[in-house]
């Protein structure tokens, strides 16, 4: 592993690490906020009408992916769990659109934006490597063997 991936990893994870444990521990301003989302995705989705739980279960999933992502096991899972719990956490904990106040919106804008940089990074995360090939090019190339020996 690079020295850049090996410290780099962890340095994101972090992050989602502390976020995680502390959605786990304290979901009730997170729940709050998540309410209106989970509301409108329980029906269509199947998942709990509880906002509490759901905002626990962003949490561990988020603390979970990040253990993952900064020891280097599964980065690449680890990258993609951490991108699906940062979508609903960015729309529902940051709605600067709804922002009345220009200071409260701007500051609500940066979050957003910061989450956003995240979500970028964790997905270079869950599409990095390390050099190696990926799984479409391995299944590509086992298909072109495969066709060569036939």
């Amino acid at each position: 592993m690079s020295l850049v991936r090996l410290l780099a990893r962890p340095m994101l994870a972090t992050v989602f690490i502390t976020g995680g444990l502390d959605a786990l521990r304290h979901p009730g301003k997170r729940a709050e906020k998540a309410r209106p989302l989970v509301q409108s995705v329980a029906g269509v989705t199947g998942l709990p009408n509880d906002a509490e739980l759901m905002v626990r279960a962003n949490g561990a999933t988020a603390a979970i992916a990040g253990l993952m992502l900064a020891t280097g096991k599964m980065p690449r899972v680890a990258g993609g769990l951490l991108a699906a719990s940062l979508v609903p956490t960015t729309y529902a904990g940051h709605p600067f659109w709804t922002e009345g106040d220009p200071d409260v919106r701007r500051q609500e804008q940066i979050q957003f934006q910061k989450n956003v940089g995240l979500l970028g990074a964790v997905l270079l995360a869950s599409v990095d490597t390390a050099g190696k090939p990926g799984l479409v090019w391995r299944t590509r190339a086992a298909a072109r063997e495969a066709r060569r020996t036939a």
